[in-house]
């Protein structure tokens, strides 16, 4: 007797892949299979969370070294351990969500998948985890000077909130912003040893690129989180999402031009560098109207694709600040 066909999703739920990741990725095909469940919690098979954590860090570093007008060696860890922090903290604050959203995620069809609702992990041994990667990032975090470290602490309370946030308020992208975009006051502060009016308004303008890029990613889950009563601003805006993304992506360029006017005008630096970092949020314009000519809220396949050229998006800034920083 034959067997019945099974799904793709079937199939993906007996090898333990989840349906969201990269299809190949190094996990599935080259991690241990013990350590598969808990790199999948970190969703080290995912990796675009850790650039848009990782990429507010550098832009920070960057523009700090544009506002100084000299970099020094220490920087080069700075550029490191963010990269390293940015892995380790992405991980456990993905298993912090997992941990506090299983309920939900097994009854979503993009997330049942996952390892804690999919039964290869426990909470318990989920927690484990969160912890012993958490405890390595803080010990990078230690490397940094004292201002630096206490930003980092702080930056556990918006880490910690935000799994809880869709439960209470329209806009969890908020919240998902303060905690991606911390990582811009971070390393300014750890380059420049205190915090400066440069930083909070680059941080201000990473969390309305973040309102823009889940808004697009929150589009895949609507059916779902009305059925299971999760918010977000994709429900909340719904067939006016077009304008919205128009207006945070206009938002973001504006309010990042305002940062590397603040920061390079505070060293009265000449207009070269100036011309050149203005180029960073053009750029990072540019890219989001790409996006928007694009963006279909029933394509599933497109959000999935627009939500992940982000890591793009947010690497012109970064080109064009360093530039302007060695110009």
């Amino acid at each position: 007797m034959t067997a019945p066909k099974q799904t793709p999703e079937a199939k993906i739920q007996d090898q333990g892949q989840v349906a969201d990741a990269v299809r190949g990725n190094w996990v599935d095909r080259l991690a241990p299979p013990a350590t598969r469940p808990y790199l999948r919690l970190s969703r080290a098979d995912r990796p675009i969370g850790t650039w848009l954590l990782l990429l507010p860090c550098w832009w920070g570093l960057a523009l700090a070294i544009l506002h100084d007008g000299q970099a020094r060696l220490f920087d080069l860890w700075i550029f490191a351990g963010c990269a390293l922090g940015a892995f380790l903290m992405r991980g456990a604050g993905c298993t912090w969500n997992d941990i506090t959203d299983r309920d939900f995620d097994g009854a979503v069809a993009r997330t049942r998948s996952r390892p804690i609702p999919s039964g290869q992990v426990s909470a318990r041994q989920a927690a484990g985890w969160m912890v012993a990667q958490a405890l390595v990032a803080f010990c990078i975090l230690l490397t940094f000077n004292t201002a630096a470290i206490f930003l980092g602490i702080i930056a556990l309370v918006p880490v910690a909130v935000y799994p809880f946030a869709k439960r209470f308020t329209w806009w969890p992208q908020i919240f998902l912003g303060l905690a991606f975009n911390w990582g811009a006051l971070l390393a300014w502060t750890a380059h420049t040893g205190s915090l400066g009016w440069p930083a909070v308004i680059l941080y201000l303008a990473g969390i309305v690129w973040t309102l823009f890029y889940d808004t697009i990613y929150a589009h895949q889950d609507t059916e779902d989180d009305a059925l299971i009563g999760v918010k977000s601003t994709a429900r909340l805006f719904g067939k006016a999402s077009p304008a919205w993304l128009t207006a945070f992506m206009y938002g973001c360029a504006l309010i990042m031009a305002l940062a590397v006017l603040t920061a390079t005008r505070a060293t009265g630096a000449d207009m070269l560098p100036t011309v050149i970092a203005i180029g960073g949020p053009l750029a990072m314009l540019a890219h989001m109207r790409w996006q928007m000519a694009r963006f279909d809220p029933a394509d599933m396949a497109m959000l999935l694709r627009l939500f992940r050229s982000n890591r793009d998006a947010g690497l012109l800034p970064l080109l064009f600040f360093a530039g302007a920083a060695l110009a």
